[in-house]
């Protein structure tokens, strides 16, 4: 004779999380358009209601991971000025989850419901750029060219570097550096 287990139920937040857990990976695949709730359902091994006990819609649920991948961003790489510290930082959140990486800054850019959270955290990094460069470029339109293109550079460049498989993750700071330093020589007067 054998005895069944009690089914151990989830406590709200640990459900929660489990979710958004599978959301990430099911979103990361395709998409927010491209992915249905039967989707992120079957990759969290659960049915629709219970989504529906966490999340209103779709887009409730959609949102809810880009925030999640913000905060998660913030707290490993910050969200003030940049220093030598501020790449390897970025490395270690994307390669930390990089699901959520490439749908903040991939996905989310292409869809006007969720572009207003990309276009606040550009301009952030841009205005945080500007701050830092000019200490090395003079005020003009070179250090606004610089201070827009570096952030979108630097996410491209860890973007391509997930998508790689993250090859020589102890000098992809370096590398990325370079090409940020690129940019910078770039803008400066000659």
């Amino acid at each position: 004779m054998t005895v069944e287990q009690p089914v151990r139920r989830m406590r709200r937040a640990e459900r929660r999380e489990q979710i958004l857990d599978a959301a990430t990976r099911a979103f990361a695949r395709a998409g927010f358009t491209a992915t249905s709730l039967d989707d992120v359902a079957g990759e969290a091994g659960i049915t629709r209601v219970i989504l529906y006990r966490h999340f209103a819609s779709k887009a409730d649920m959609y949102r809810a991971v880009l925030d999640r991948a913000c905060v998660r961003l913030a707290d490993t790489v910050g969200t003030d000025d940049f220093d030598e510290n501020a790449l390897p930082s970025l490395l270690r959140a994307a390669s930390a989850d990089p699901d959520g990486f490439r749908l903040l800054f991939r996905y989310a850019a292409r869809e006007p419901e969720f572009r207003d959270l990309i276009d606040v955290i550009t301009e952030g990094s841009r205005e945080i750029a500007r701050r830092n460069l000019v200490r090395r470029i003079p005020p003009g339109p070179w250090l606004e060219w610089a201070a827009g293109l570096i952030p979108t550079v630097t996410i491209e460049a860890v973007i391509s570097w997930l998508d790689a498989g993250q090859p020589d993750p102890d000098r992809a700071a370096d590398r990325i550096g370079q090409v940020v330093e690129g940019v910078i020589q770039g803008a400066l007067p000659h």
